[in-house]
């Protein structure tokens, strides 16, 4: 049985920040299928269309009948471990600073036998286990070994924090407070055992409905910041950023109507003053202090959430220019990953559909409640996923995206 995890003890300032050290990332473009699933919590692997034989390793052809007609498919992971060890030696500079590590081979109930990580709660062979696919510290799918009924504790395996950014001591800013959204984001880390959450609000000197319950929390402080203003990112950056575990950022400014319903540029300028340029600044200042801590002990700098919109994948003409602010920043996000990726920083990207708040008052259901949007933000950091798809609406959007979207354009339009 995982014994819980105690708070971490307060880092000698003396002693040096280590420094990340990815495990090997090196992957063929076959492999990165499984990357691409398990990027958004699911465990794929090839199964030929002509003969039904499920493979891995992955290749460019069926093991059994060389047929090329190979597609992912869901696993369920079921299977039964054959053999384990345990390395105590390595020659890999990631491993060689977190050995012990155990491994072990499963026979999966599909067919394919394969060498997995294993949860510390898997016992001694034969056992069955449970096979699931999980993003390592350089964004590559490795595969982990749980047991089929997993204690109270299970998240707080050594082994699996080093997969995923578990807010559970660890200490967060939210960016805006003022919102339902943000409120319940808070509430959110709180209740998942955040240490500390920084609440970020433009204007802290209104009283605004919320912010008292949510600040009369212990774990939660209000903070000065604006991301119209460059200033106010940089010297917030200045006083917590080297404290900073994870961001999330969900500031944002929304509107409805798309081009020719209004005049200007003013609200369109607001919405990407926010959406992007304040995205940007927001990265130029805590980027670089959350890449110095990745590696900085248990509870080290892990994670970066941006809250985006399903509207980014396609516009929505009745929000056109919000759906444009939208898509502009998703781009951006890309970078940003791309950027922190040899940190072992994962970027995290929601992207919900329509949310239960003022701007979608005329929306006809399904919408998401904000406490259904911040529940599945700290899922997905538990989960160490990369992509998150919130609520019935961005699931139907997300799969009639990737089926054709040509045709899902031409539907938006109506």
């Amino acid at each position: 049985m995982t014994m819980p995890l105690m708070r971490p003890k307060r880092k000698n300032p003396v002693l040096r920040t280590r420094q990340m050290n990815l495990p090997p990332g090196s992957r063929g473009r076959v492999a990165l299928g499984m990357t691409a699933a398990a990027a958004e919590g699911r465990f794929e692997l090839q199964t030929c269309e002509d003969c039904g034989t499920v493979q891995y390793p992955p290749r460019e052809a069926c093991h059994k009948c060389l047929s090329p007609r190979l597609h992912w498919r869901a696993q369920s992971g079921e299977g039964e471990l054959l053999a384990t060890t345990t390395l105590h030696h390595s020659n890999d500079l990631f491993f060689r600073e977190r050995l012990p590590w155990r491994l072990g081979l499963v026979h999966l109930a599909s067919g394919p036998t394969l060498m997995v990580h294993l949860h510390g709660e898997v016992g001694d062979a034969p056992s069955p286990v449970r096979v699931g696919a999980r993003l390592d510290r350089a964004g590559q799918a490795v595969l982990i070994g749980f047991p089929k009924e997993g204690s109270a504790h299970m998240a707080d395996d050594k082994m699996l924090r080093e997969m995923t950014s578990d807010p559970k001591f660890r200490k967060a800013l939210v960016t805006d407070g003022k919102t339902e959204v943000g409120q319940a984001i808070v509430r959110a880390l709180v209740k998942a055992g955040a240490d500390i959450v920084w609440v970020g609000h433009a204007e802290p000197w209104k009283k605004l409905g919320g912010l008292e319950d949510i600040t009369a929390l212990p774990q939660v402080t209000l903070v000065p910041l604006d991301l119209t203003n460059g200033r106010s990112v940089t010297e917030l950056a200045g006083e917590i950023g080297g404290k900073v575990d994870i961001v999330i950022n969900n500031a944002e400014v929304h509107r409805t109507f798309g081009i020719g319903a209004r005049r200007g540029t003013d609200v369109a300028k607001a919405e990407m003053d926010i959406n992007y340029f304040g995205f940007l600044r927001l990265a130029q200042e805590f980027g670089p202090a959350l890449k110095g801590r990745s590696a900085d002990g248990v509870t080290g700098a892990t994670a970066w959430v941006n809250l985006l919109s399903i509207y980014a994948l396609a516009n929505y003409p009745p929000h056109g220019t919000f759906s444009a602010s939208k898509a502009a920043a998703y781009s951006l996000a890309q970078c940003l990953r791309a950027e922190m990726r040899p940190a072992g920083i994962r970027v995290i990207n929601v992207f919900p559909g329509p949310i239960d708040d003022e701007w979608n008052q005329h929306q006809p259901p399904p919408k998401l409640a904000p406490s259904a949007l911040a529940n599945a933000i700290v899922r997905a950091l538990r989960d160490g996923v990369e992509d998150v798809y919130p609520g019935d609406v961005a699931q139907e959007w997300l799969e009639r995206w990737r089926d054709n979207p040509k045709v899902l354009e031409r539907e938006l339009e109506k």
